[in-house]
């Protein structure tokens, strides 16, 4: 069975993280909310209890998913640990998927490097422009882009469809 990371940091969009759980879940794919502290605020104020706190490594999981939300995004970007998990995972070609700010955390580990992506508006910018791509969800290889709170439900279908489910059958 698919097993799948949501990565939770203090500032985390929540429409994005709990969305993309929620759509998981009832897909029948199993999706864990990790954090590094037992509970994670949000950038609008709401607390959750993560499933699992991060222990330093996600070989356990077969994806990461990374909201947006700020400084969720920056929180993220910013952790050596998480940044070290995500080149492995990628070196083992298990899904990675972003959405909103957080390419951020997949540019930061050098991850984008030639991928087609999309991001928030503005993000752009700072990742780099060439492979930029506005569209709701972008998919390349095994990495998975989306654009923010708006593209929530889309880019949580094609997560499912992505991990072997049936978004038509939600």
């Amino acid at each position: 069975m698919t097993k799948v990371a949501v990565m939770l940091a203090n500032g985390f969009e929540e429409i994005e993280a709990l969305t993309v759980v929620d759509v998981l879940r009832r897909a029948a794919i199993e999706c864990l909310m990790v954090g590094f502290d037992p509970e994670v605020t949000g950038s609008h104020g709401i607390t959750v209890k993560v499933d699992e706190v991060w222990s330093g490594s996600l070989d356990h999981f077969d994806g990461i998913v990374l909201p947006g939300g700020m400084p969720g995004a920056v929180n993220l970007r910013d952790h050596e640990g998480l940044i070290q998990s995500l080149k492995e995972a990628h070196e083992q070609g298990k899904s990675l998927a972003a959405i909103c700010a957080a390419p951020i955390v997949l540019d930061r580990a050098g991850l984008l490097d030639e991928k087609r992506y999309t991001c928030y508006d503005g993000f752009e910018k700072e990742i780099g422009r060439e492979h930029y791509v506005k569209e709701a969800v972008v998919q390349d290889g095994h990495i998975l882009t989306s654009r923010g709170p708006a593209t929530a439900l889309a880019f949580s279908y094609a997560l499912v469809n992505h991990f072997g489910g049936d978004a038509t059958a939600l």
